[in-house]
C-alpha cells in the first residue's frame, strides 16, 4: 500500500461538552495525565465546545442560564490535552450575540483548532472541518436542535449576504390528544381570540404562501400543533428541509475525506425515563431518526451531547451512536463576569459578585447541577476501526469532582473504583433498550463486535 490511510484502520475518541474556563496543563494527578494520554493516543480526538472565547467585546443576549466566556488562551489547553477538533453548534453559541460567536470561531482559527457547526452563513455552518491524521482524513460536522431563532444561521443570495450562526436542526412536534381535550383547545382558541387573530394574519398575507385547506383533526394553539388521537402522546420528527441541506454537505464530505463523523447537541427528551434537571433519560424520537439517517448517509460515528449526562449507546449497522456523552469538562461555575439579569433572577443586588451568584444558584451545592452526581460522571469513548469496520468501543469513565468546591470541581480525571463502576453500570442500563451489551473489565467498559 502506498498510504497508511488505505488500510482503513483508525481510532476516534469522542468526548462530551467541554465547558472549560481554566488552565489544564498545570495539574499532575496520575488519573488526569492518563486521560490526556488516552486523548493523545487516539488518531483523532474531538469534543463539543460549549463555551465562548472572547474578552467581553460584544453584548450579551437573554439566556436564563450561564453566560459562557473563557480566556481565548484556554483553547490551547484543549489542544494540549489532545483535542484535535471541536463542534461549536449548541444553545450557548449566542450567549454574547453574533459577535461573541464569530470571535470564538476566529480564535479557533488562530490556534489552528478545526471547528464545525457554525459560520457566517448556513453553508459555512453545515460544512465540515477536516482533521488530517496519520491514518486518514476525518470530516467532522455538527448541528444543534437546541437553539434560539437569533442564533440560527441563514442562507445568502446574490444580492444579500447570509446570516451568521449555528447549523440548527429543527424538528416538528405534534401533540396527540383525546377528543374532549381537542375540543376544549378548539373552544379556547376561538373564545380567547386566537382564531380570529390567526385568520387576520393569514388574510394580511405577510406570512408568505400558506397551504390552503382545513383539517378538522389538527389545530395550532399557542405555537403548538395538536392532533386528534385515541391517546395522549408527543411525536417528533426531523425537519426535512434541514435534513436535505445537511445531506448535501455529508455527500460532498464523503468525496473529500476517508471518514465522516457527525455531532449533535440536543437538550430535548423522549417521553420516558427519569428526569435529571429538565431532561429525561430517553433521547427524543427525532434525534434517533437523525442519528440513524447520518449513519445511512455514510457517517462512521454519531456523537450526541446536550443534557449534560450520559444517555444510551446504540450500535446501528455496525456504527456507534452515542445519544449523549454527558460532560467532558464542566467549569461553568468559573466565569468571571455576569450581566445584571442573572443576579436579578436570584434577587441579588449590586453588592454581590459572580462568586455569590454562582454559589446562590446552586444553593451552596445542594441543588441543580451541583446536587446530582450524574452531571459529574461520564465517559470518554474510543472507537477502534480495522479495515473500515468497527471492532471495539472502549469506554473510559471520568470523574469531574462531584461534591468538591467550585474552585476544584469540573476538571476530568480517569475514574477508579466505585465511581468508575457506578458510571459504567449506569451506561449499561441506559444502553440496554438499544440492545447494546457493555462488558466491564476492571474500571473500563468495552463494546466488542
Amino acid at each position: 500500500m502506498l498510504y497508511d490511510a488505505e488500510r482503513r484502520d483508525l481510532s476516534i475518541t469522542v468526548a462530551g461538552d467541554a465547558m472549560i474556563t481554566r488552565r489544564m496543563r498545570a495539574f499532575q494527578e496520575p488519573g488526569f495525565l492518563k486521560l490526556v494520554d488516552v486523548l493523545k493516543g487516539s488518531d483523532v480526538s474531538m469534543a463539543n465546545l460549549e463555551m465562548l472565547f472572547h474578552d467581553y467585546e460584544n453584548t450579551w443576549q437573554w439566556s436564563g442560564a450561564t453566560y459562557t466566556r473563557s480566556d481565548p488562551r484556554n483553547l490551547e489547553e484543549l489542544k494540549w490535552m489532545g483535542i484535535d477538533a471541536v463542534t461549536t453548534a449548541n444553545n450557548h453559541s449566542f450567549d454574547f450575540s453574533e459577535g461573541g460567536f464569530l470571535t470564538t470561531l476566529d480564535h479557533c482559527r488562530e490556534v489552528d483548532l478545526p471547528h464545525a457547526g457554525g459560520g457566517r452563513n448556513i453553508d459555512e455552518a453545515r460544512s465540515p472541518a477536516y482533521v488530517d491524521s496519520p491514518r486518514g482524513r476525518v470530516a467532522i460536522m455538527s448541528a444543534t436542535s437546541t437553539f434560539s431563532e437569533t442564533s440560527r444561521a441563514g442562507p445568502g443570495r446574490p444580492d444579500f449576504r447570509g446570516k451568521p450562526g449555528v447549523n440548527a436542526l429543527r424538528h416538528d412536534i405534534n401533540h396527540h390528544v383525546e377528543r374532549d381535550v381537542f375540543e376544549a383547545l378548539q373552544k379556547a382558541r376561538e373564545e380567547l381570540g386566537y382564531q380570529s387573530h390567526d385568520d387576520a394574519l393569514h388574510s394580511f398575507g405577510f406570512r408568505g404562501i400558506e397551504e390552503e385547506g382545513h383539517n378538522d383533526s389538527e389545530l395550532e394553539f399557542l405555537e403548538n400543533k395538536f392532533t386528534l388521537g385515541e391517546e395522549f402522546s408527543v411525536k417528533t420528527s426531523v425537519n426535512r428541509e434541514d435534513m436535505d441541506g445537511i445531506g448535501k454537505w455529508i455527500r460532498g464530505a464523503q468525496k473529500q475525506s476517508d471518514w465522516l463523523v457527525y455531532g449533535a447537541h440536543c437538550h430535548e427528551s423522549g417521553a420516558a425515563g427519569e428526569f435529571h434537571g429538565p431532561c429525561r433519560l430517553d433521547p427524543p424520537e427525532f434525534l434517533v431518526e437523525f442519528a440513524h439517517w447520518t449513519i445511512d448517509q455514510g457517517c462512521a460515528l454519531f456523537a450526541g451531547h446536550g443534557p449534560h449526562f450520559l444517555r444510551g449507546i446504540e450500535i446501528y449497522k455496525n456504527r456507534p451512536i452515542f445519544y449523549s456523552l454527558g460532560n467532558f469538562i464542566f467549569q461553568n461555575e468559573s466565569v468571571l463576569w455576569l450581566p445584571d439579569e442573572a443576579y436579578r433572577r436570584f434577587k441579588l443586588g449590586y453588592d454581590q459578585t459572580p462568586g455569590d451568584y454562582l454559589d446562590t444558584r446552586s444553593g451552596g451545592g445542594n441543588r441543580a447541577f451541583a446536587a446530582d452526581p450524574v452531571f459529574w460522571q461520564s465517559v470518554v469513548a474510543t472507537c477502534n476501526y480495522a479495515g473500515g469496520t468497527l471492532r471495539e468501543v472502549v469506554l473510559h469513565p471520568i470523574d469531574m469532582g462531584f461534591g468538591r468546591p467550585i474552585g476544584q470541581r469540573g476538571r476530568p480525571v480517569l475514574a477508579e473504583g466505585p465511581i468508575a463502576q457506578q458510571t459504567l453500570r449506569w451506561l449499561q442500563d441506559v444502553s440496554k433498550p438499544f440492545g447494546t451489551e457493555i462488558n466491564i473489565e476492571d474500571d473500563v467498559g468495552y463494546i466488542r463486535l
